[in-house]
């Protein structure tokens, strides 16, 4: 089975058995459940697309260890064409969705560990990277959701994890024996962790010789003993239990975030692809960053799609479509969007093959899309507010607009054009609303690292010296002239 359909995809979900909780209580089934319900709906799409003959080309590829045709969310990028496709893929599924369908951090994180584990074998004489292919074609061969565990919850940012108070503040190895590892500590804000079938540990800096317990790559099942899973409170939750209130109902908002707790969980050696080379945490963190901020401007500018629609039909259902101020915020918003995307396309269209022959993107390019995506996503949002008035923030609820003696007047008094009925008008309203809400635009400055993570890469990889260099050539200095006494 190199492909799932999305019915099997929600059984095999079913089947696992997940430690997952949410305000206090336990979950019993996330394929079901109001808060965890939406969030499987958007990942259903990435297994429901691949089987479309429409989209074959952008959601299917021809696996490089068999030849067979896999998901592309499993797939390790062969060229730059490959690279230009995952971003492709990833507007047009949101362009699908409206928000998060949560594969891509798994799907990053395959490709970054991929490269490294092989350049480790180079210079270590390990097998990391022969265990990492095996496990690799198992996720392949069952269409696997990986859920890309790097984010540790960190405590004192300002001290190394070997100098925390509390040592579990970053996953780090407790145990070696001859048939595996145990593992502890937690992994915050956790993408589509409830409804992945495996994570994917992976270091969340750069290492020194002191941390050498916290230098862990390794996979481990989603429902492993040990493992507990705690669903994050997002904007506006209690909506979920309804329909009208909700906005984007079907598919809901960002990506479903969970803290991830490991309590002592043990990993088989054959499921363990970095075990204290803490010289190789940074590579390992630098490769996943890099693929992961390439995403950006494929998958916000998909949702911003989504939002300029959104944005110029309440433009229409308010009656001031035609309004030359209106007609150029949305051509800023156009214009914003398709920005992030071009660089996005760029870093990709950039890319070299590693040691490995996987294709890896600019990393310069890739940390510029994800800097610009910080900004702009914020504009993009201030401008649809702008438009759609403040009807977004103080609509009545569905309740009201149903109640036998309320909603006579909601009908009344929030109708805009004749043409509309007023559920439609306020239908699209919280579409507005649930795509601009806090925890949408949060999303868009901290993942894949806050801004400052981005600009520390930037100027890492912008080379100054080389351009220092250029504009000395230019101005006819001579490195060897000495400076006169």
């Amino acid at each position: 089975m190199a492909l799932k359909t999305r019915k099997e995809y929600e059984e095999s979900i079913r089947k696992l058995k997940l430690n997952v909780y949410a305000n206090g209580e336990k979950i019993e089934s996330v394929v079901d459940h109001p808060l965890t319900k939406p969030h499987v709906n958007a990942a259903r799409m990435t297994y429901e697309l691949a089987h479309d003959p429409a989209y074959e080309d952008l959601m299917t590829v021809k696996s490089h260890l068999t030849g067979k045709k896999i998901n592309r969310f499993t797939h390790i990028h062969q060229s730059t064409e490959d690279l230009v496709k995952k971003v492709k893929m990833l507007r047009m599924l949101s362009q699908k969705t409206g928000t998060c369908y949560q594969r891509c951090v798994g799907f990053d994180a395959l490709n970054a560990v991929y490269s490294v584990t092989f350049e480790m074998d180079e210079k270590l004489k390990t097998e990391y990277h022969q265990r990492f292919l095996k496990y690799l074609q198992y996720v392949q061969e069952n269409d696997l959701m990986i859920a890309g565990a790097m984010t540790d919850p960190k405590g004192d940012r300002g001290l190394k994890p070997s100098q925390q108070k509390d040592p579990d503040l970053y996953v780090h190895i407790v145990e070696e024996n001859e048939k595996g590892i145990v593992i502890r500590g937690a992994k915050a804000h956790m993408t589509g962790m409830v409804n992945s079938h495996e994570m994917l540990i992976m270091p969340t800096t750069a290492l020194g010789e002191g941390d050498r317990d916290y230098a862990v790559c390794c996979a481990i099942p989603t429902d492993a003993p040990g493992v507990l899973h705690i669903f994050g409170k997002q904007t506006n939750d209690e909506r979920k239990y309804g329909e009208l209130d909700q906005g984007n109902a079907k598919f809901g908002i960002v990506g479903g975030e969970a803290l991830t707790v490991l309590e002592d969980v043990f990993v088989p050696w054959e499921r363990v692809f970095m075990c204290k080379e803490y010289e190789w945490a940074g590579l390992l963190v630098e490769r996943f960053a890099s693929y992961h901020r390439q995403n950006y401007g494929g998958c916000k500018g998909g949702v911003s799609d989504v939002l300029i629609g959104a944005t110029a039909t309440m433009a229409e259902y308010n009656g001031v479509a035609r309004a030359s101020h209106i007609r150029e915020k949305i051509s800023e918003m156009i214009h914003l969007t398709e920005t992030l995307y071009s660089g996005s396309i760029a870093c990709s269209s950039e890319g070299r093959p590693t040691r490995s022959g996987a294709y890896f993107v600019d990393p310069l390019l890739a940390n510029v899309v994800k800097q610009n995506v910080t900004r702009h996503i914020y504009e993009i949002a201030r401008l649809s507010h702008d438009i759609a008035g403040g009807l977004i923030a103080t609509l009545p609820s569905e309740k009201d607009l149903k109640h036998p003696e309320l909603g006579k007047y909601i009908e009344k008094y929030f109708k805009g054009i004749d043409s509309v009925c007023t559920e439609d008008r306020i239908r699209i309203a919280r579409l507005i609303e649930n795509m601009t809400g806090g925890t949408a635009l949060v999303e868009s400055m901290h993942g894949a690292g806050s801004p400052q993570a981005q600009k520390v890469m930037i100027a890492r990889q912008a080379n100054l010296e080389h351009k220092k260099n250029l504009a000395k050539k230019l101005a006819g200095i001579k490195e060897e002239r000495k400076e006169e006494k």
